[in-house]
């Protein structure tokens, strides 16, 4: 039941770039452009929360306006409630998303209200979106673990995840926010979540805290999961998850799933070359082993 294909969604630009030293604007743009040019299709380009909690993220306005946009590729942005929304509507964005979380103290850290308070502010942000005929992403973070709780159970993911199915999301995408899991557990998780949530709604966010995103990833295609959410040269982490290191590289990614015979419609070298020119910018080389490898 291994896919033939994997969607890879790219979220460098927003869950990376927000969680590193400040870049240009410029620099944003240079690099979602190149992502696009490298074959990504779904690329997650901004974030319009608070420039106070996330400064990184606020000329997310001036990026979406200003990228030269490829008609065969969707621009996302992260709207945690309807003032967000409206602004991403405003600069564009073409999806959007809202984030929930499977841990109650997660949630009260990262958002500020329980998991139900979260989930009912999301409803007009869904009743808007669905008018603008904007489709809806769904996070859900720390379904392998919590910092602040240690183990979540599957069936409380499972619960969260079909929420936010049920409300109108057109994917919902599985966090393991610290990097914890391991294999076994990783596909049980998605397997539970499965029976709620269709498998082809679904979508693998895997961090490389502990580095076992790409073996975490490999046992749960064999349930068909055919969305993997990475990021480019490894960028970011979570400001909210102490020792969560950042995602895992787009690149590492791509070179398994070719290893794999699992196709992405993605130039390898392009997408190198885009992780080594924003690590660069950054003042650092990139995460990424493939990168570095191939680069070298």
């Amino acid at each position: 039941m291994t896919p033939k294909s994997v969607s890879i969604f790219e979220v460098g630009a927003r869950d990376g770039l927000q969680n590193e030293n400040p870049v240009t604007t410029q620099d944003k743009i240079i690099l979602i452009e190149a992502l696009a040019k490298a074959g990504i299709k779904r690329i997650e380009a901004a974030s319009f929360v608070s420039p106070k909690w996330v400064p990184q993220m606020a000329d997310s306005g001036e990026v979406l306006r200003n990228i030269a946009r490829q008609s065969d590729v969707t621009y996302s942005a992260l709207t945690p409630n309807l003032k967000g929304l409206e602004l991403a509507l405003d600069a564009g964005a073409e999806e959007v998303a809202i984030f929930g979380a499977a841990s109650q103290s997660f949630s009260q850290r990262n958002i500020n209200c329980s998991i139900e308070e979260s989930i009912e502010r999301f409803a007009p942000v869904m009743e808007r979106a669905i008018a603008a005929n904007i489709p809806v992403r769904g996070y859900v973070s720390c379904v392998l673990g919590c910092p602040y709780e240690g183990d979540i159970a599957v069936s409380e993911v499972a619960r969260v995840s079909e929420i936010l199915y049920k409300m109108g999301c057109y994917e919902i995408s599985l966090g393991d926010t610290i990097g914890i899991g391991t294999p076994d557990n990783a596909r049980r998780m998605l397997e539970t979540v499965a029976e709620k949530v269709p498998v082809d709604k679904l979508a693998l966010h895997f961090h490389d805290t502990y580095g076992q995103a790409l073996a975490n990833i490999l046992a749960c295609l064999e349930t068909g999961v055919s969305v993997i959410d990475s990021s480019v040269a490894g960028l970011g982490g979570c400001p909210y998850a102490k020792g969560a290191s950042g995602n895992l590289a787009t690149e590492d990614l791509v070179y398994m799933l070719h290893g794999l015979g699992i196709e992405t419609g993605i130039d390898l070298q392009l997408l190198a070359q885009a992780g080594n020119r924003i690590s660069q910018a950054l003042g650092r080389t990139t995460g990424s082993k493939v990168a570095r490898a191939i680069s070298g």
